[in-house]
């Protein structure tokens, strides 16, 4: 007989830390407002029609401004962009509107902030949420790719960023 154990919120966090990821800022800006934040949950879905997933904390309320502007940039960070991740993520206590002075952006084709200098740049229309426990899932249709000079990318292991 298999036997199940308990899984708790600790144990859980635990594990995943030994969950490589690559690294993401993921922006938006229209009527709602300008934001960008930190993520390692982001993903394929499809590439008939292109869709990526995001997921957001919905226990942060500034997140809610994604689902309303209906337009988000997945931003791949290359290795020597740590420093963005650092900031995006508010570990160095950099106001929200000044996080993006710490790199420079463009746009492409929905208005979201795109990062130059990306790893890779997926510009999407949001085409959907589902909000699960303590996260907010979106997934948008990618209308617009760019893709970086560069194949170092900045991951996160182990509660660090790294790069190979």
């Amino acid at each position: 007989m298999l036997k199940k154990n308990d899984v708790g919120p600790q144990t859980y966090r635990d594990a995943m830390a030994r969950f490589a990821g690559a690294v993401h800022v993921v922006t938006t800006d229209g009527p709602a407002g300008k934001r960008g934040t930190t993520v390692i949950a982001a993903c394929s879905v499809s590439d008939a029609p292109p869709t990526v997933l995001v997921c957001l904390n919905r226990e942060n309320s500034r997140n809610d401004v994604f689902a309303k502007n209906g337009k988000f940039a997945l931003n791949t960070l290359a290795s020597e962009q740590q420093a963005v991740a650092e900031g995006f993520s508010g570990q160095t206590g950099l106001p929200p509107d000044e996080r993006f002075s710490l790199a420079e952006w463009d746009q492409i084709a929905t208005g979201a902030p795109t990062l130059i200098g990306g790893l890779a740049v997926f510009d999407c229309e949001l085409a959907d949420t589902i909000d699960h426990a303590t996260h907010r899932i979106l997934f948008g249709k990618v209308t617009a790719i760019r893709i970086g000079d560069t194949l170092e990318p900045l991951m996160y292991f182990n509660r660090n960023y790294r790069s190979f």
